[in-house]
C-alpha cells in the first residue's frame, strides 16, 4: 500500500487528466487506446526540462512498479516514422528501466507537437518540487505553444494584452504571479554552466534574473562586434 501511495503521488494529476480526457473520448465513442509499448520504440520528448533523477523516490517508484505494474499509463503520441514520443512518464519510463521491464502501460493520443507540449508541462507541474531551470523552460516552452495555437483568453483583447492573460494563467498553475513567470523564463536565456548553478542553489533566483539581462546584453554587443 505504501508503494502504491508514492506512485499516486508522483503522477496523481496525470491521474486526474487521464480520467478527463478517457470520459471525453467516451462521449465520442473513442475509449482511450491503452497498450504495452517496447520501451526500444519509445523517444523521448525532444527538449524535454524536466530532469529525471535516479535518486530515493525513484527506486521507492521503481519497488511500486515491481509490485503494482503501472498505475497510471504514461501518454505516447505517433510518431511519423512509426516510433512512439513520449509525452508523459519519464519518471514512469526510467522506473520500468530499472525494473528490468521491456514495456511501458501507455495510453497513446493523436497530438500536435504545441498539444503535446502542454501536456508535458501540465502534467509535470503537479510535482511538488520542481527546479529553477524545470519551471524557466516549462514555462516558456508552454507559453510558445500556446502562442503558436493562437490561444487567447479573451477574443476580444489585444495581443499585448492575450500574452498578460497567458502568463497570469501559467502562473495559477504552480502558484506564480504573472510577474513571477517572466522572471523564470528570463533564465532560459542564462548559460547552462550558470543556469546549474541556480539549481544547486549557488546563485540566488533574483541574481540569476538580473545577470539573464546582463548576459543578453553582453551577448548582443559581441554579435555585433562581430558584424
Amino acid at each position: 500500500m505504501k508503494e502504491t501511495k508514492i506512485d499516486l503521488g508522483l503522477t496523481g494529476y496525470n491521474e486526474l487528466f487521464s480520467s478527463e480526457q478517457s470520459r471525453k473520448e467516451a462521449k465520442q465513442g473513442k475509449p482511450p487506446k491503452i497498450m504495452d509499448v517496447p520501451l526500444s520504440q519509445i523517444d523521448d520528448a525532444p527538449n524535454h526540462p524536466f530532469k529525471v533523477v535516479v535518486d530515493e523516490d525513484m527506486y521507492k517508484l521503481v519497488d511500486s512498479i515491481r509490485d503494482n505494474g503501472i498505475i497510471v499509463p504514461a501518454i505516447l503520441r505517433k510518431k511519423m516514422d512509426g516510433r512512439y514520443e513520449l509525452v508523459a512518464g519519464h519518471r514512469r519510463k526510467k522506473a520500468c528501466e530499472l525494473a528490468g521491464l521491456e514495456t511501458l502501460k501507455s495510453e497513446i493520443r493523436d497530438l500536435s507537437y504545441d498539444q503535446a507540449v502542454v501536456v508535458m508541462v501540465d502534467s509535470n507541474f503537479q510535482r511538488s518540487k520542481l527546479l529553477p531551470s524545470e519551471l524557466a523552460f516549462s514555462y516558456k516552452m508552454r507559453m510558445d505553444a500556446l502562442k503558436r495555437q493562437g490561444k487567447r483568453t479573451d477574443t476580444t483583447s489585444t495581443p499585448v494584452v492575450a500574452k498578460l492573460r497567458t502568463g497570469e494563467e501559467l502562473g495559477k498553475i504552480h502558484n506564480d504571479s504573472r510577474e513571477q513567470v517572466r522572471r523564470y523564463i528570463r533564465l532560459t536565456k542564462l548559460i547552462k554552466e550558470l543556469l546549474d548553478m541556480v539549481d544547486d542553489g549557488k546563485i540566488a533566483f533574483r541574481p540569476a534574473v538580473e545577470l539573464s539581462y546582463r548576459y543578453e546584453c553582453e551577448k548582443d554587443n559581441s554579435s555585433r562586434q562581430t558584424d
